[in-house]
């Protein structure tokens, strides 16, 4: 989506104070956003960043103001991200770079960000497509590996799909911002979403599809976005299926239709059988 005025944000606007101000996705038009962009963007009287380091892992590019020595074991497990997407949704390899910025500390971050882009709202990680560039931004703080798990893969979706609906996206993006061994059994969307089961609670498909301003994504509707993607990989095969489908068609360049037609014309009984499967989701 191309920016006219108003971003189009991914991000949790009602996450636990834990998480809150943590991520922001947006497109804009224009040129790609490459080290000089970024230079010739920011106001002359601005100060620039000093970048101390630069290391590639895979088809990302990681720039900072720090030492990047000590990242190294997790820039190559998010470098795996773009394996994991090819074997788990079929995506093909990022077609360009994917540039990740990342600062000392929030007030630099949040500073540059400021002068960039003044009419978007502060997050603690900010993913930015420009041109059909990725660009992540971040800064150091002790859940940062987990913010770029998560605007990576937003930016690795992004880099070959036109689009995405937003509930997909953030699902996908909160399953895979988990390291690979907490992914499938050990999330911690898992424990509050067997409550919610529990106690009758279901989002189904066709709620999380009308949602369409981040506004109206939620705690709840983040993690029933989680769990319906969860339930997708790990459930039936015609689910997933399902899904490889829908992306294919994207790809293609042909009308997906809605993922909730996809679903029931799959699977029988689909929001049972969504239930059934975290019920009995054990190692």
């Amino acid at each position: 989506m191309k920016f006219s005025g108003r971003p189009f944000q991914t991000g949790k606007e009602k996450e636990p104070s834990h998480r809150l101000s943590r991520r922001k996705f947006f497109a804009v038009g224009g040129c790609a956003a490459s080290a000089a962009w970024l230079s010739a963007a920011l106001p002359s009287t601005a100060a620039q960043p000093i970048w101390q380091d630069r290391r590639s892992f895979g088809p990302f590019d990681f720039q900072a103001t720090f030492d990047l020595g000590g990242y190294a074991p997790t820039f190559r497990e998010i470098s795996a991200l773009e394996l994991e997407l090819q074997r788990t949704l079929a995506i093909p390899p990022a077609r360009k770079p994917i540039h990740v910025y990342l600062f000392d500390d929030k007030s630099t971050h949040r500073d540059f960000l400021a002068q960039l882009y003044p009419r978007v709202p502060y997050r603690r990680a900010l993913y930015v497509q420009r041109g059909g560039v990725g660009t992540v931004y971040a800064y150091q703080q002790p859940q940062l590996a987990v913010d770029l798990r998560h605007e990576c893969t937003h930016a690795l979706l992004h880099s070959y799909l036109p689009m995405v609906p937003l509930w997909l996206d953030e699902g996908l993006a909160e399953y895979f911002e988990m390291p690979e061994s907490q992914r499938a059994f050990d999330h911690p969307h898992l424990s509050k979403l067997r409550w919610n089961l529990r106690f009758g609670m279901v989002r189904s498909v066709e709620s999380l599809e009308d949602i369409t301003e981040l506004k109206d994504m939620g705690a709840v509707e983040y993690r029933f976005a989680w769990a319906w993607v969860h339930f997708m990989l790990h459930g039936p095969v015609a689910a997933h299926r399902a899904l490889l489908q829908y992306f294919g068609a994207i790809r293609r360049g042909n009308p997906p239709g809605k993922m909730s037609t996809r679903l029931r014309a799959a699977v029988p009984d689909l929001d049972e059988r969504m239930v059934w499967h975290f019920k009995h989701w054990r190692r």
